[in-house]
């Protein structure tokens, strides 16, 4: 990363306007007036774009708006101080230091390497200090290039004063130096203080995920304390060694996402807390996980032992995890899991109707087993003569097809209830989970059933877990014990206690889809529309996707069933989104910028498959006028499809399973009207809330 940043990209004093979009194009214009730029305007776009994603301001009144893009060749950064201050987003008001980040298009590990090293840099409040009191543009290129670990690139002078060197800071302290590794084994404490490690993660792993970092490593120091932090970001993540982790007196868990392996610190005395306090109070989670270290017994610990014998849950939510969100949480979980056997065994299913015919359904599994390529079924005498050509051997792969995908959708409801209790309980939450599950087949549960089989099994598994047992036990804890006492408890509850009520009210359910009927069932159909398109593949996409797969493993070898209804106003629900922003980029490409008729391209194929999350970026951009609009097209896909009666026995593949679809006509129908609807929304708001700013060639 030679020459990073040279005097030629910095400026001291802009005063370029109050708008962030005014603030990156000035600098992308710095950018090419040093000759780093080989297209400005892709620049500016590519900055647009990442900023339309999240707001790029930190704490302390920086911002570093940044991307990866074809604009420059080599990795660029561009700095300046503002005057007045600019808003980025930043909770704590405007930003007065600006830089801005610019990254060859697949300089993946430049990008993320810059992005973190600088980071980390941010906040040393002598940098950021440095950085305001710095006289000259040599002067920023000096300190920037210290905190980067790269020799200046102009003049070869020591760093102003301020830079962090070793020496004390004004405050008294001693910041430390820029090429230790944040894994890196210190000293031993002096004065038997306890050893602490952490963890460090947000959402995109870039920025915050190394600041907290940095700021409780800081904080460790100023106290006295060894710590070792994993930072699990996107520039990688080198794991705590397991004698590490053992000799620590507390954890400390700085997330706002699931910890990856947080088993491996089960028993430890934990604080735990967002991403963003460790950068504003370092100081008194370093103090907190101390007082938890020096009293384990009054002190909240991350669960289960440390034998392993349980984690907190696979997705390793923190702590403070709200009720709601656990529930969640769990729940996608076992539906994550489920949707692979729901996809195979839906899309064998609807092979095996397409090759055998749906009289396959009545003896799939014998044809499958007592004939074979050189002994074919007789076609007229098994009723079979509906099979593709009246063949034969098109009936014999259609009974082979259909028998494999009855066999995986036998595993919908143990694989839903089995991971569920594995999101509660870890592992030794799996093997009662997949019993409950086939426990719910067989009292006819279904996948209310499994939904609540898991939950008690996850939820027994874990409370065994936490039973104090003597040391020569606890290796038969995960494999023995606890499957065993699991099972059995959660068995009786489900057999003798909840299981006639659970199937009553499946029952019910199928009954109620049963009676739908003209306008109640165009209102579901709605209903699923706008579920599938508010948050595009999100939790209310997720409920109603699932809701409709479910339904379809108790219904899918059936001929005629309301579920496959379901299935098919929520398939084509979930289309439309990205179908319709790509015929909107066409009819109008004016209104939407360079990336946004980009995206639009890549939305037509994603939209014919059923990846609805091909919106997001349009919907990201502009919320306000793009998901009313979408929600409304999926809404009338939904009520048309219900309303015609459109059938669906494949979970996923967009248009690629019209042959599974009954109805076909309707099918597309229902697809094109919403699409159109959809469309025109957006093009109309968009075009009613149009400025001078929006211009595609920014």
């Amino acid at each position: 990363m030679t020459d990073l940043i040279t005097t030629d990209l910095v400026r001291l004093g802009a005063d370029w306007g109050a708008d962030k979009q005014d603030v990156i194009r000035a600098l992308a214009a710095v950018v090419e007036d040093a000759g780093r730029a080989s297209d400005k305007d892709q620049l500016i776009t590519d900055a647009f774009a990442r900023e339309s994603t999240s707001a790029t301001g930190l704490p302390g009144g920086i911002a570093i708006p940044h991307c990866r893009t074809t604009g420059v060749e080599t990795p660029t950064l561009a700095f300046a101080r503002l005057d007045p201050p600019v808003d980025f987003g930043a909770k704590d008001g405007p930003a007065d230091l600006a830089f801005l980040i610019a990254a060859p298009a697949g300089g993946d590990a430049d990008h993320l390497t810059i992005l973190t090293k600088l980071a980390r840099a941010l906040v040393k409040p002598a940098f950021t200090d440095a950085l305001r009191t710095a006289e000259t543009p040599q002067d920023v290129v000096d300190l920037i290039a210290h905190e980067l670990g790269e020799p200046a690139p102009s003049t070869s002078k020591p760093a102003p004063s301020g830079a962090p060197s070793g020496a004390a800071t004004p405050a008294g302290e001693v910041t430390s130096t820029p090429q230790a590794a944040p894994a890196a084994a210190p000293a031993a404490t002096s004065g038997g203080k306890p050893s602490l490690v952490a963890v460090t993660a947000c959402p995109t792993g870039i920025a915050h995920t190394y600041m907290a970092a940095e700021a409780l490593e800081a904080a460790a120091e100023r106290a006295g304390v060894q710590l070792e932090v994993e930072t699990q970001g996107s520039a990688g993540s080198t794991p705590l060694a397991p004698g590490t982790i053992a000799a620590a007196g507390a954890v400390i868990f700085a997330v706002d996402v699931g910890v990856r392996d947080r088993s491996r610190f089960a028993g430890k005395p934990m604080v735990s807390s967002g991403v963003k306090r460790p950068i504003d109070d370092a100081d008194a989670m370093i103090a907190e996980a101390l007082k938890y270290a020096a009293d384990p017994a009054g002190s909240p610990k991350v669960e289960g032992d440390a034998s392993g014998g349980a984690g907190a849950g696979a997705g390793g939510g923190a702590a403070e995890e709200s009720w709601g969100g656990r529930i969640r949480r769990v729940l996608m979980t076992g539906v994550s899991y489920m949707i692979p056997f729901v996809a195979a065994g839906g899309l064998l299913i609807a092979l095996g109707f397409l090759f055998g015919g749906y009289e396959i359904v009545t003896d799939g599994q014998s044809i499958a087993v007592d004939n074979t390529f050189f002994n074919l079924p007789d076609v007229d005498a098994l009723g079979l003569d509906h099979a593709l050509g009246g063949s034969a051997f098109f009936a014999y792969i259609g009974a082979l097809l259909f028998t494999l995908g009855a066999a995986a959708f036998g595993f919908l409801v143990p694989a839903l209830a089995g991971y569920i209790a594995y999101a509660i309980a870890d592992r030794p939450g799996i093997a009662p989970g997949f019993v409950m599950g086939a426990i719910a087949g067989a009292i006819n549960s279904g996948f209310l059933g499994g939904i609540v089989g898991g939950a008690l099994a996850g939820t027994v598994a874990l409370w065994i877990t936490r039973w104090k047992v003597p040391t020569w036990m606890r290796g038969l804890m995960p494999v023995l014990v606890i499957p065993l006492l699991a099972t059995l408890i959660s068995g009786f509850i489900m057999v003798v206690v909840l299981g006639k009520p659970l199937a009553g009210l499946m029952t019910a359910l199928a009954d109620g889809l049963n009676s739908l009927q003209g306008g109640s069932a165009i209102i579901l159909g709605i209903i699923l529309g706008l579920m599938m398109a508010f948050d595009m593949g999100g939790p209310l996409n997720k409920t109603a996707y699932a809701f409709a797969t479910a339904g379809l493993g108790a219904a899918a070898t059936a001929t005629d069933a309301p579920e496959l209804k379901v299935m098919a106003a929520v398939m084509l629900s979930g289309m439309v989104p990205p179908l319709a922003l790509a015929l909107a980029t066409v009819v109008r490409p004016g209104l939407f910028t360079v990336p946004e008729r980009e995206n639009g391209k890549a939305a037509w194929a994603m939209g014919a498959s059923f990846i609805t999350e091909g919106a997001i970026p349009f919907a990201a951009a502009d919320p306000l006028r793009v998901i009313p609009s979408i929600m409304a097209g999926s809404a009338v896909t939904g009520a048309l499809s219900m309303g015609l009666d459109v059938g669906l026995r494949a979970p996923h593949g967009g248009v690629f399973v019209l042959f599974a679809v009954d109805n076909k006509l309707g099918f597309l129908i229902a697809l094109v009207a919403g699409t159109l609807v959809a469309a025109a929304l957006v093009i109309v708001l968009k075009s009613m809330g149009r400025t001078s700013n929006d211009v595609a060639t920014v």
